[in-house]
């Protein structure tokens, strides 16, 4: 079940329209993304690097500057301790090139998600120390490494945590007491007494900002640390952050950078994936270029995606490249069958369906694509969703939330659960003991205040538009507010009463349907249905009866009206354009 909803948010759209000679559409559109004012609407129009906060404003950004200083001075062993996905492999690159650059002796190590679970620990710390290494640097993990850091500084060896995670806390007394571990630095914006302006960076947003300051420190220029905006913005986009704000900018300017990118690396994988010569969005990032540099954390070693990354061999990156695309193929095949198996369960577990929140076993899954699964659970279901595996001392699995669900905030409730647990209000990651699986199950969903309307998706609507409204210099001023992604979402339009004139399937899979389409208004568009023919046909047949889809199919009078979900594209063909909408929903 679905609800389409209109935002009815309020502004002069006349007066943005005016001051910023932009159509009153895209003010709207704008506004709705929670953008108000002169100052912030031409930031989000414009925005360029000036626009990215200091780091200097950051809660021990100082401090850790002074120590890594003192250490490179001293001629110490420094590594960076990353994580396995495509945030920790580009904010480890950042780190590691960077310091390289201002001398020091510093190498990079990552957890094994199966071995080491998630996070720097004990293991990683103790490897550390017999390796001679004096400081540890963490990026994207941390936070939550209490033991650890006390492990390490047990060792008389230093730390420095950057992260971007939620704080872990615990509530004494109605009093809210937080728990961040005893570092020779901690620098994570999410700390409560940390008054940097944006509080939403992924990991390599935070280790930017300390490669930013250290290279100001030791007087670098700009366009000099400026160069690692590429990696940040393809972990902002991937790691599923807030494009608002100075992530915006970051993503903006880095893929710029992105689509002329000398990282040989980043060449190679755009080649296998066959993007070349295409300008690479924020999509091709989410849904391309990114799982493959999770596969290799997932089904491998995220120290191959690392090295993809830092490698300056052309020769060793088509070959890094060429592997992580297999792995990734390879994924996507389990993703497939493990949503299957999740789905029967789900299906077949008495009074599961039921559940608010959906908390599933999956014994044999390999535990690093539960996430994904938990996500494609999540998206049909439309709840919060915990996926489990089978793992070395237990379960260990990875949920995905609803917007109206905090997901980090219930964990929190019934920590006692839990081995290890962390994460945000959208996403988290947790261990338990087999035996605990039934009473997580039933404590989430005791807890849980969801309601009907909670659980039911809403698709909003940006602008009820009709299609005569569309013309090729709206579509050019939509691009102003590209990147697109979580927090800055594509445009949604929608027309009632479409007349569906004439309908063709095309493809190898007949998975394109190219429409007819004509507006209530008389007006017509070509449009694009991206799904099965056969599946789409079936479903006009048993709403408004085969003979009309059939007559439909023929071109012929018929009795189909739709409404419609759509985003206006100018399509490009053997050197015509024409404008087309692009159909994302529909209802008979």
């Amino acid at each position: 079940m679905e609800k389409w909803k209109v935002y009815a948010k309020k502004a002069d759209f006349d007066n943005i329209s005016r001051e910023f000679g932009i159509d009153k559409v895209v003010a709207r559109i704008i506004r709705n993304r929670d953008v108000t004012g002169s100052e912030s609407i031409r930031k989000y129009l414009y925005g360029d690097k000036s626009g990215i906060y200091s780091p200097w404003l950051m809660k021990d950004v100082e401090k850790a500057v002074s120590i890594i200083n003192q250490s490179i001075a001293e001629k110490e062993k420094i590594r960076v301790v990353g994580d396995y996905d495509i945030d920790g492999v580009c904010s480890g690159n950042i780190l590691v090139q960077g310091l390289e650059e201002i001398g020091a002796d510093v190498d990079f190590d990552v957890p094994d998600r199966i071995n080491d679970g998630y996070g720097i620990n004990v293991n990683i710390i103790k490897g550390a120390y017999d390796d001679g290494v004096n400081l540890i640097v963490t990026c994207d993990n941390g936070i939550a490494a209490v033991e650890a850091v006390e492990y390490a500084k047990s060792l008389g060896m230093k730390i420095i945590v950057t992260d971007h995670h939620e704080i872990l806390y615990v509530e004494n007394d109605g009093e809210t007491e937080y728990i961040i571990p005893k570092a020779d630095a901690v620098i994570n914006p999410k700390q409560q007494d940390d008054n940097y302006p944006f509080r939403d960076m992924c990991g390599a947003g935070v280790a930017y900002k300390l490669i930013w300051a250290l290279f100001e420190k030791n007087g670098k220029s700009p366009e000099e640390w400026e160069k690692y905006l590429e990696l940040a913005a393809i972990a902002t986009i991937g790691d599923v952050v807030e494009l608002k704000d100075e992530n915006r900018i970051i993503t903006s300017e880095g893929l710029k950078m992105l689509n002329h990118t000398t990282n040989r690396g980043l060449i190679s994988l755009i080649e296998e994936t066959g993007l070349t010569g295409k300008k690479i969005s924020s999509y091709h990032i989410g849904f391309v270029l990114g799982p493959c540099l999770n596969a290799g954390g997932r089904l491998d070693t995220a120290k191959k995606s690392f090295r993809l990354l830092y490698t300056k061999s052309e020769s060793e990156a088509k070959e890094i490249a060429k592997e992580l695309k297999e792995l990734n193929d390879e994924r996507k095949a389990m993703t497939e069958e493990g949503f299957d198996e999740a789905v029967e369960v789900i299906e077949n577990t008495k009074d599961m369906i039921n559940d608010r929140v959906l908390v599933i076993k999956l014994e044999d899954c390999h535990e690093s694509i539960v996430g994904i699964i938990a996500g494609r659970i999540r998206e049909k279901y439309n709840k919060p969703v915990f996926v489990l595996t089978k793992a070395k001392d237990g379960l260990k699995g990875s949920g995905r939330s609803i917007e109206e669900y905090d997901m980090f905030e219930e964990l929190v409730k019934c920590r006692h659960l839990f081995q290890k647990f962390g994460g945000h209000a959208m996403a988290a990651g947790i261990s338990i003991d087999d035996d605990k699986y039934e009473e997580l199950r039933y404590t989430l969903n005791t807890n849980a205040a969801l309601t009907e309307d909670d659980l039911c998706r809403k698709v909003w609507i940006d602008v009820p538009m009709p299609f005569n409204y569309i013309t090729d210099r709206l579509i050019k001023e939509l691009d102003l507010l590209e990147p697109f992604g979580k927090g800055n979402e594509k445009p949604v339009f929608a027309q009632k009463n479409v007349k569906v004139l004439k309908i063709k399937i095309f493809g190898k899979n007949r998975n394109v349907i190219r429409m007819d389409l004509m507006g209530e208004e008389g007006f017509s568009m070509e449009g694009t249905l991206f799904k099965s023919g056969d599946e789409f046909v079936k479903e006009l047949g048993e709403a408004f009866g085969e003979q009309e889809a059939e007559k439909a199919l023929n071109g012929n009078e018929n009795s189909i009206n739709l409404s419609v979900l759509y985003y206006p594209e100018i399509n490009e063909y053997r050197g015509r354009n024409n404008i087309r909408v692009v159909i994302k929903r529909y209802l008979c």
